[in-house]
């Protein structure tokens, strides 16, 4: 399965260690970060006795909630080279394991931000953020409010009566008026892998236009009364469409003054 080199929630003494699309934590980041012999390199540890041990007995119970859920499984630890596989990813019980290998210390301090990170502790964002440059910083305001207006947005959706795939008819509608194509004709063109959040890696422009757009349509199926799933994703595709008439708009108005 590929892998995305992407940050998760866990920063680790000003180090952002990525994450898969599994949520699995890179332990080649860990391994950097802490300082020990290239003896303890993940490829080393994930082969001992009681490391072994501890990702069987990790998976038996991962499959069982994944069989449980009736999700795909998914295995606890992964290790590969090549486009888009980079070092060893393991479930984040794992990835304390081996901090605690490494040092008891650095355990403490993957559980500490781990737990925190899971609890949607907001002040471990704030305090990353405190750290990071100006236009991380932007760019995390930005997302953050387009988060927000999404909730709104998938709210009016449900009220008018959207339900199971036609919340992602109504994004792909957003995306393809907005963007030129639907998410996963996205991700391929950003080469980025199945499943990525897509958001996660437009830009403040592009998610102030995702923001604008959701909010348009939603106020359109508000105000016509819009109905269930083909109805919405309608107007979905209006909302999203008049927000890109009015950039492209303004885009050669601009050049136009530029020219002369």
């Amino acid at each position: 399965m590929a892998l995305i080199n992407q940050p998760s929630g866990l920063i680790l003494r000003g180090k952002p260690i990525r994450e898969d699309g599994e949520g699995r934590l890179c332990l080649d980041d860990i391994f950097d970060l802490s300082g020990a012999k290239e003896s303890k390199a993940p490829k080393h540890w994930r082969g001992n006795r009681a490391s072994r041990e501890l990702q069987a007995e990790l998976q038996k119970k991962v499959t069982a909630g994944y069989l449980k859920d009736g999700k795909p499984n998914s295995p606890v630890i992964h290790a590969g080279r090549g486009r888009g596989v980079m070092g060893t990813y393991a479930h984040p019980i794992l990835a304390a394991a081996y901090a605690g290998y490494l040092s008891p210390k650095l355990e403490i301090e993957v559980r500490e931000i781990w737990l925190r990170f899971r609890a949607g502790d907001a002040t471990l964002a704030d305090e990353i953020l405190q750290r990071a440059s100006v236009e991380a910083n932007h760019w995390a305001g930005v997302r953050a409010l387009a988060r927000s207006n999404r909730n709104g947005y998938t709210d009016v959706l449900k009220e008018h009566g959207v339900v199971e795939k036609g919340y992602m008819a109504c994004t792909e509608a957003v995306y393809q008026a907005l963007l030129g194509g639907k998410s996963y004709e996205l991700r391929a063109r950003r080469g980025l892998p199945d499943k990525t959040n897509l958001r996660d890696h437009m830009n403040v422009d592009e998610l102030s236009y995702v923001m604008a757009a959701e909010a348009l349509s939603a106020e359109r199926i508000e105000e016509e009364d819009r109905q269930g799933n083909a109805d919405c994703v309608a107007a979905s595709r209006l909302g999203a469409s008049a927000i890109r008439s009015a950039i492209e708009a303004d885009r050669r108005n601009r050049q136009k003054r530029l020219m002369g």
